[in-house]
């Protein structure tokens, strides 16, 4: 308890305001506040102690007075009726929040407030708040939005909780920046004049705008910049000269919030130092938080003001939303247009009460909302990617908000195409204006295939298709169809109704010529598309018999006729190149190269599966074996009438028993996994091998005589292979479920376990380094090399000792990487990254199956017995920019000098790690102790 707060506003003496405007500043909300603007709250400010159980007001009340909670919590409680007893708690209000701001329009009091625990409580009267207000309004903005909001039938329905960046660290990067311009670019903070008035101390948009592009990396575009800028702006440290909300990249004038004060203090050599030692760290948070700025800028922006570039950032956005993936692509880029920002800053904003009229739909971009009902109180909380609304705004009379979504829904509608069978759609298309590159030609309507039935997609592609499209240049709704048809047409379904193309296509229309040529033209449809199909599935031909027929039976008839033969002559030789040396390869058993080569589905491999007592036997078994397969060769190698149990063991002793229909089982092992079979009275007593623990002991004598130049370059190379042996096909496997098609995911999840063993390794010889110099000189090797992602090394990150003596360039090093990786906004750093480099590029893998995931599980396959095609092209499309990544090939001739290159190959190819995670938590405590 502070007793200066009892002394009476006018009777404090210069001691007592600082000590509390020290006491001020303890508290986070307050720190963001100017000086000026703290030491007028110090003058005018009371105190207020509230034991637990207090009612501080009630509901109804006409306010006297403005609060802030410098310590302890209130419950904010509303009722329906004039029974205080029937009152719901809606939120609680913690240590930096504030209420009462009714007082500036002198209503009544929208809920009680009850300290939930012993609490101090800062109080300013009405008459002196509201001078404040019209003073410092910009700065306070953000600390009075309401925390609960004006009840209209009292009953509560849905309560916004968004969270915000913490205000100290944009106080500081505000800082930073503004003693970082005066150090190195004092002229752009200068008095300016425009229509004969002077603007003090102001920047410019576009100086601004430059000048971060100069400064890093991490600043990706102009956009960016801007949305780095907003983010200050939007938490007022960075004001426009007339109070503008948006940040613009243009001649308009922008100042600091140190230089809002006339006496304002120029920054001494220690802060500049600071600031330039500061710099780089401050951009890279600001990187972080920059998209989401400009995406509410954006969003705040009335929908004729927004540029292509705008719609397309929300666009990408929308992909991502859970709520959305439903809905199609043309939905969502209208939606784009139309979607409009609200914040809640504060926890307790009520966005719509109980049994009012819906007008809006909303979906949570950031935060979480509770869902509150009258005398029940909350009874769940929607998050992230939640949407809620839609029901009402459906089933409502049409307003402003609900227009423009029922509008986008009849305008996709009125430009829908539905060909129908028997009263039954079969074919949906989407019709939209495609506008023409020359003056000369006029615009023309062009149709997208959205849904149908199998057989009807593929006889509209082949009736669209152009004749000139070649082998590597074709219709991406060609290449849509080739890659996902096994989900919805099988090649036992697809063979025959190609067959059946070739040999059935005619036209009823026109002499007998224009029917030949109709005739001919469609033959060379289905070849080109054929070809497409064959050079895909590569191997995975020899899988399928009617796969191979076909091609027997095509290649004939084409020979056959000449007219479809002569402009496909070199394409058919390719084909038929292909078919024969996959015959030879397969019937050769080819053996493998010391260069990683891609297992193939007829390919067999050997197994070594453990018994309880830890004796192992070999069998040979086909990559596609089932669990019961396995389990039978090694029943008959071991002589066993026992029935046995097929067990995926890993290093920390976690059991998972695999199933007899489980296929191509070995993948699914993790880095030190090891199969093993017991009958099922000794599953309890089953133990893992003692080598699945890992090493005992670092390999930094072997490690550091090799140059971080060569070890990159090595992985870099075994990457490669790993990432070239994936086959289109295993993507749209491992998303779908390889067990559900009965096909083979191995060089796929090989890829994948490379990424886990990396991580492993990193962790492992950190921690399993003892000597404290040793380990500072082992981490900048690895940051050297790679930078693991954060989420996997939370051993080697709690190691402060070891992270402290690490020099800053290094750590810097390392942050940009921590960046680059940052989780937020769906990875939105690492997406734009990748979006400017040229392949060959190993992407992250792992969050391109999320994305395929997320659309498959937010989409249905078929809708009312219908190819959900859009659903296919979604995926599809993730899956050419893998092929995008792997359209260069690898220069393995780049490789740095090296006396020992292969030593240093075979290092990285056979990396020995411990991946149990408790063991590698008690190696990192053990080097460094849990502080008491």
């Amino acid at each position: 308890m502070i007793p200066f707060y009892f002394i009476p506003p006018a009777e404090r003496s210069g001691e007592d305001l600082d000590i509390i405007l020290t006491r001020l500043k303890g508290v986070k909300t307050f720190e963001r506040f100017h000086p000026s603007l703290l030491q007028q709250i110090c003058m005018c400010s009371f105190y207020e102690y509230l034991e637990k159980g207090i009612t501080l007001y009630r509901q109804g009340d006409i306010g006297t007075s403005w609060y802030a909670v410098l310590s302890g919590s209130l419950d904010v409680k509303v009722s329906e009726t004039a029974n205080h007893q029937d009152a719901v708690t809606i939120c609680t209000l913690g240590t930096g929040t504030a209420f009462g701001e009714s007082i500036l329009d002198n209503t009544p009091r929208h809920a009680t407030i009850v300290s939930r625990e012993n609490s101090e409580l800062l109080r300013i009267e009405q008459r002196e708040f509201k001078t404040l207000w019209e003073k410092y309004r910009q700065c306070m903005a953000a600390l009075l939005a309401p925390p609960y909001a004006v009840m209209e039938s009292g009953m509560f329905s849905f309560v916004c909780c968004l969270h915000q960046v913490p205000s100290e660290k944009i106080l500081r990067a505000g800082k930073v920046l503004r003693n970082a311009i005066l150090a190195r670019a004092p002229h752009m903070i200068r008095d300016r004049k425009y229509h004969l008035k002077t603007y003090r101390s102001c920047c410019v948009g576009t100086e601004l705008s430059d000048w971060l592009l100069q400064q890093s990396a991490c600043v990706h575009s102009r956009s960016h910049a801007v949305g780095m800028w907003q983010a200050l702006l939007e938490e007022a440290v960075l004001n426009h000269v007339d109070q503008e909300l948006n940040f613009q990249d243009k001649y308009l004038f922008y100042r600091f919030l140190d230089d809002e004060d006339e006496d304002a203090v120029m920054p001494n050599e220690d802060e500049k130092r600071e600031a330039e030692e500061e710099l780089q760290e401050t951009l890279l948070f600001l990187s972080q938080i920059g998209p989401d700025a400009h995406m509410r800028m954006i969003l705040r922006k009335p929908h004729g003001q927004r540029t292509v570039e705008d719609l397309e950032i929300i666009y990408d956005e929308l992909l991502h939303i859970k709520a959305l993936s439903h809905l199609s692509n043309t939905v969502k880029r209208e939606l784009a247009g139309v979607l409009i920002f609200e914040s809640h800053a504060k926890a307790g904003t009520v966005l719509f009460n109980q049994g009012e009229e819906g007008t809006s739909w909303y979906i949570i971009q950031k935060g979480s909302v509770n869902v509150v009902i009258y005398g029940k109180g909350v009874v769940c909380t929607l998050h992230e990617g939640d949407d809620f609304g839609k029901l009402a705004l459906v089933n409502d009379a049409p307003r402003a908000a609900s227009i423009d979504f029922n509008r986008i829904l009849r305008d996709v509608e009125a430009n829908t195409v539905r060909l129908k069978e028997h009263d039954q759609d079969v074919l949906v298309l989407q019709k939209s204006l495609r506008p023409s590159s020359h003056s000369n030609v006029p615009a023309h309507f062009k149709y997208t295939v959205m849904a149908g039935s199998a057989e009807k997609i593929l006889e509209h592609l082949l009736e669209t298709m152009r004749l000139e499209v070649e082998l590597l240049f074709i219709y991406p709704a060609l290449d849509d169809f080739v890659l996902m048809h096994g989900v919805f047409m099988p090649i036992s379904q697809l063979c025959p109704a190609l067959l059946h193309h070739t040999y059935h296509s005619q036209s009823s229309q026109g002499s007998e010529q224009e029917r030949l040529d109709y005739a001919v033209a469609s033959k060379r449809r289905v070849v080109n598309l054929a070809l497409r199909w064959a050079t895909l599935l590569n191997h995975n031909l020899l899988e399928e018999d009617t796969a191979l027929g076909f091609l027997e039976e095509l290649c004939g008839f084409v020979t056959n006729d000449a007219r479809v033969l002569r402009p496909l002559k070199e394409p058919l030789q390719d084909l038929e190149k292909i078919h024969k040396v996959l015959l030879r390869q397969f019937s050769s058993g080819e053996e493998r190269l010391s260069k990683r080569q891609p297992i193939r589905s007829f390919d067999d491999i050997l197994l070594k599966v453990y018994c309880s007592d830890h004796t192992y036997t070999t069998i040979r078994v086909p990559v596609l074996a089932s669990g019961r397969e396995v389990t039978t060769a090694v029943a008959d190698k071991l002589g066993s009438t026992e029935e046995l149990l097929l067990i995926n063991l890993s290093s920390s002793g976690e059991k998972l028993i695999l199933k007899p229909n489980d296929v191509s089982i070995f993948q699914s092992l993790g880095v030190n996994g090891r199969l093993f079979v017991c009958p099922r009275d000794q599953l309890d007593s089953l133990t893992s091998l003692p080598e699945q623990e890992g090493p005992s002991s670092g390999s930094m004598s072997t490690f550091e005589l090799m140059s971080s130049k060569d070890l990159a370059f090595q992985m870099t190379q075994y990457d490669w292979e790993l990432f070239s042996c994936v086959h289109e096909l295993e993507l749209v496997y491992h998303t779908f479920g390889r067990q559900a098609y009965r096909k083979s995911t191995a060089n796929l999840d090989l890829f994948l376990r490379r990424f886990n063993q990396v991580q492993f390794w990193v962790v492992t010889e950190v921690c399993l380094c003892g000597q404290l110099s040793k380990r500072v000189q082992l981490l900048k090797k690895f940051i050297k090399i790679i930078c693991t992602h954060k989420a996997h090394i939370c051993s080697v990150s709690r190691l402060g000792q070891t992270w402290e003596k690490l020099p800053s360039k290094f750590k810097k090093f390392y942050a940009e990487f921590e960046s680059l990786l940052d989780p937020s906004r769906n990875h939105r750093t690492y997406r734009l990254t990748v979006a400017k480099m040229e392949p060959p590029i190993i992407p992250f893998t792992p969050l391109l199956l999320k994305d395929m995931t997320f659309t498959h599980e937010g989409n249905k396959t078929f809708v009312d017995n219908l190819v959900n095609f859009e659903k296919m092209r979604l995926i599809a499309n993730t899956i050419r920019t893998v092929r995008h990544c792997r359209s260069q090939a690898f220069n393995v001739e780049a490789s740095p000098a090296s006396k020992n290159p292969q030593e240093v190959r075979n290092y990285v190819r056979q990396l020995t790690v411990i991946d149990n995670q408790r063991t590698l938590s008690q190696l990192s405590f053990r080097l460094e102790p849990r502080k008491a």
